[in-house]
């Protein structure tokens, strides 16, 4: 009776008002190349939600990752989802992970909000190091939210890793990333565009949902360029989203799916497009990512402005550029059109020379007269696959990245070559102080020719507001100084980037405690302010930490302030241990030591 009692109920409660509001289920990212992918997850519920008798979230669950020995990760994105607001820190095997991007979805039903949430982290770094294995996940909280949902039974809970890897022995393909939180109403759909099928052999598609129930299937399928899908007995025809897992075979999946398609009959050699379409007339059912690997082998055409070189008072510019196929699956071919435009208007045309192999580029050069009236500043862009009308005439994998965009200013002669930047030690908060006079006295050469350097672009060309302190000008960076050469027959300006690293700290491991003025606190010179995600511990004798602190704390004046304290949270006199962590790439080992105190 309990279960004929759920499924009346949702029956029933399918015909009162209710709306649904989320984010749309989009591409995230896209990968071309002998990649393929898999997923790896589990559920938190402890049985279905139609059919629980009491409120539970279970606290974790594991799933096994087994990928092959030949296989390399590419990439590995953590989802995890469930009933309520949101919890976005959550641990696997132990190791914290806070969201990086969210999705939410609120379900209005006579009146009432039911939310909710969905949650991405990039853990690439950590399944790369991690490798196979049991993976555990835990510290999903939603419990304050069980009992609105358990009304409804939409309580739930669950986790899952898309992986994305290559392996020589793969064909190119093209797989794409699709993630949002989106319910299916009557009909979702999805489109699949920028294909050029040439192989169906191994297309499949995955779907990551949520709140699916095994014994609700009126009118729930799946299709793709209108055939329905199924993987029978695990995913029938008319029940796609019944709390499986196809790539362990697992049917107690409870409330999430997990499920890979092949389609390589649904889809056909000479496509540039798929259709995916999902229906769910009474289960509500919400899609949080779908992934798609299809033989698809195209170009990708991109375009760079690598050099421009200007002339005294001259209308000619002479253009370097390169064409790659980057990120592609097939050559871009021969005589692949290319047009210039100045300031919108096109000025001149060019064509790739030869076939361009997939990761391959080449470089050309193009002489160009700029049309009367550009006399100053002009907008040079560069179009790869443009037959001079915004037209292309090769289908790509995007047509969105096929141009190459640069502000040239013409300049006087002599051209003078770009400078190093100028790099010394944060002083704190990026400022540092520079000696320009080196670079000054190089451009000034054996001529002995004027050069000023200024703050901005416009004082450097009106020879204003000249530095004075050329030999230690301070300044907040990055910041981009700009020097005049008055050279014959017109003046050069020259930009010179100034540039600070965060040099090693020092440690002063005395402190005499005394407040007498010296050595009263514990000091790290050139550590705050440049630093500034640095975290310091200390910890006596036996090894307990009795102290932490970071860029928003004041330096340790020798006090107890974690939980073990004596003598008034006053640490006495004698030997203590630090550990100071920059948390900067260029400084991957702690910095630790002794230091001593004394009152």
């Amino acid at each position: 009776m309990k279960r004929k009692y759920n499924y009346f109920l949702l029956w029933l409660l399918h015909f009162f008002a209710f709306s649904v509001w989320g984010q749309e289920v989009s591409l995230y990212q896209q990968f071309n190349g002998r990649y393929d992918f898999t997923f790896v997850g589990n559920t938190l519920n402890p049985a279905e939600n139609s059919f629980q008798t009491s409120q539970e979230i279970l606290a974790s669950s594991a799933a096994e990752l087994s990928l092959n020995s030949d296989d390399t990760l590419l990439k590995a994105y953590l989802y995890w989802a469930g009933s309520g607001d949101g919890d976005f820190e959550v641990e696997l095997n132990g190791e914290s992970f806070t969201a990086a991007r969210t999705f939410s979805l609120i379900r209005n039903f006579n009146g009432v909000d039911f939310t909710f949430f969905s949650a991405f982290a990039d853990i690439t770094d950590f399944i790369a190091t991690t490798g196979n294995g049991v993976y555990t996940f835990s510290g999903l909280d939603n419990l304050s939210f069980l009992p609105l949902h358990f009304q409804r039974r939409t309580n739930f809970a669950g986790w899952a890793i898309i992986l994305v890897y290559y392996n020589a022995s793969l064909p190119l393909n093209q797989i794409n990333l699709y993630d949002g939180l989106e319910s299916v109403p009557e009909e979702l759909n999805i489109s699949l565009n920028s294909l050029n099928v040439i192989d169906n052999q191994g297309a499949k598609i995955g779907f990551l949902a949520w709140e699916g129930d095994v014994g609700i299937l009126v009118n729930e399928t799946l299709r793709i360029n209108g055939t329905i899908l199924s993987n029978p007995p695990l995913n029938p025809e008319n029940n796609a989203f019944n709390g499986t897992n196809s790539i362990t075979g697992s049917s107690a999946l409870f409330n999430m799916d997990l499920d890979i398609y092949d389609i390589q009959n649904n889809i056909q050699p000479g496509d540039q497009s798929a259709e995916i379409a999902l229906t769910s007339g009474q289960d509500f059912v919400m899609i949080n990512a779908v992934v798609t690997k299809l033989n698809s082998q195209v170009p990708d055409a991109t375009i760079v402005i690598d050099n421009v070189f200007l002339s005294c008072n001259s209308n000619e510019v002479t253009v370097d550029y390169t064409v790659y196929n980057l990120n592609a699956t097939n050559p871009l071919p021969a005589n692949t059109p290319i047009a210039v435009y100045v300031n919108g208007v096109v000025i001149a045309s060019a064509a790739t020379m030869n076939v361009i192999a997939i990761d391959g580029s080449e470089s050309n050069s193009i002489t160009l007269l700029l049309p009367e009236g550009i006399t100053s500043s002009f907008e040079l862009v560069f179009a790869v696959d443009d037959i001079g009308n915004g037209t292309g005439i090769v289908i790509e994998i995007s047509d969105a990245n096929n141009t190459a965009m640069q502000e040239v200013t013409l300049l006087v002669s002599p051209i003078i070559p770009a400078l190093k930047a100028l790099l010394v030690c944060n002083e704190g908060f990026s400022r540092g102080t520079f000696d320009l006079n080196p670079v000054l006295n190089e451009l000034s050469g054996t001529e002995m020719l004027a050069v000023t350097a200024h703050e901005t672009l416009e004082e450097a060309e009106l020879g204003t507001n000249a530095i004075l302190s050329t030999g230690n000008y301070s300044a907040e960076t990055p910041k981009t100084l700009y020097l005049r050469i008055e050279n014959e027959p017109c003046p050069s300006v020259a930009p010179l980037p100034l540039a600070v690293e965060n040099c090693p700290p020092t440690v002063y491991n005395f402190i005499s405690a005394n407040e007498d003025g010296w050595n009263d606190y514990f000091f790290i010179d050139g550590l705050r302010d440049i630093f500034l995600n640095f975290e310091l511990a200390v910890y006596n004798r036996w090894g307990y930490l009795i102290w932490k602190g970071n860029q928003n704390t004041a330096d340790w004046r020798g006090e107890v302030t974690e939980e073990i304290k004596w003598n008034g949270n006053i640490a006495p006199d004698g030997t203590y241990f630090y550990v100071l962590h920059l948390n900067d790439p260029n400084y991957s080992q702690p910095y630790q030591g002794f230091l001593y105190i004394t009152r």
